[in-house]
């Protein structure tokens, strides 16, 4: 969330100290994030310790909060677990939020900072640890599960037509819908792309481990010291580890992409057998989400501010050269014959 929420600070303070027995005496505002429904801020008390504090508004999933915590215990150190309330509960609630609170890492994501040999290194050493991890039955059974669902794929088929009819007043909303006019062949194609591999796949039935699911740059963080954390948690899953793994090259925000970055992860990660059919759906899947959740953010309401310009633009990127269509496409080079696309 680029802008901040209609929340006052002196409520978040106030519950800070009721649910954490925090003393805050500052709060500040962080826009990060293309998320319009989660905000962060950070967070200083009385005695000077800084706290990194997430907001989130909608569905809230406890796994969340809940894996994290499980990993962190299991000793990969490359995540930051929250911080339980009074109470030991690992959110709070105020208004329409989920309060999450977690110790502040100084330090730079992804986008902002080139990932070193060694990160990469550690990137798969961590991604590894999360793959294999055994998961105790209580909680996996609180974890969604991978089912290939079409819902994506139907909702920006709905979007294209909508454009077509529609007439949008806003700008952004307008330009929105001028480019998937001009995009819709393309767009149509990839929606098909996923749905043969996903129909594929079902048929498969590969194996299931626990995944981050939206491991991109963004969700890196470089901390001052060098260390490396895999942060937000917002949607684990049971599915095959292609779900993690086709960001690493897949270019998703720009980056991932260069020689060597693959070589340097695997040498964490370990020798592998890479699901050619997974890895091409998931790269394909994840372009037609984010296409659905722009559009839900654009056309479906006025709110956001920058947000909405920000989300315009990274929707075009995506069809930019060496961006993640175009790798997308070049990821059906190893499918089998009977699934490439004429």
């Amino acid at each position: 969330m680029l802008e901040k929420p209609d929340l006052q600070d002196e409520l978040i303070i106030s519950r800070l100290q009721d649910e954490y027995g925090l003393h805050a005496v500052q709060i500040a505002f962080l826009p990060l994030g293309a998320d319009l429904n989660t905000a962060v801020y950070r967070v200083v008390t009385d005695a000077e310790t800084p706290y990194f504090l997430k907001l989130r508004r909608g569905v809230f999933d406890e796994t969340a909060v809940a894996i994290p915590q499980f990993l962190s215990a299991q000793g990969i150190v490359q995540i930051i677990a929250p911080l339980a309330t009074k109470t030991g509960q690992l959110w709070a609630s105020l208004d329409v939020f989920k309060l999450i609170l977690y110790p502040f890492v100084e330090g730079h994501d992804g986008f902002d900072v080139d990932l070193s040999d060694h990160h990469w290194v550690d990137f798969g050493v961590a991604l590894k640890g999360i793959h294999t991890s055994v998961v105790p039955p209580a909680l996996i059974r609180r974890i969604q599960q991978e089912k290939y669902s079409p819902q994506w794929r139907e909702i920006v088929k709905t979007f294209l037509e909508r454009v077509e009819d529609d007439a949008f007043d806003d700008p952004v909303a307008a330009k929105l819908a001028a480019f998937l006019q001009a995009r819709r062949a393309e767009i149509l194609d990839l929606v098909g792309r996923a749905k043969r591999l996903g129909l594929a796949l079902q048929a498969r039935s590969p194996e299931f481990v626990l995944c981050h699911s939206d491991i991109h740059a963004g969700n890196i963080l470089i901390g001052a010291n060098g260390a490396f954390y895999l942060v937000d948690w917002d949607n684990p899953i049971l599915a095959p580890k292609e779900r993690d793994l086709m960001f690493v090259g897949g270019g998703v925000g720009g980056v991932w992409h260069r020689a060597g970055e693959e070589a340097l992860f695997y040498q964490g990660y370990g020798q592998t057998e890479i699901d050619p059919i997974a890895l091409a759906y998931y790269r394909y899947e994840r372009i037609i989400q984010d296409i659905a959740a722009y559009c839900e953010q654009i056309l479906l309401t006025d709110e956001g501010g920058e947000d909405r310009k920000e989300g315009l633009q990274q929707l075009i990127s995506q069809f930019l050269p060496n961006n993640v269509v175009e790798i997308a496409y070049k990821s059906e080079e190893n499918l089998p014959p009977e699934l490439k696309s004429e």
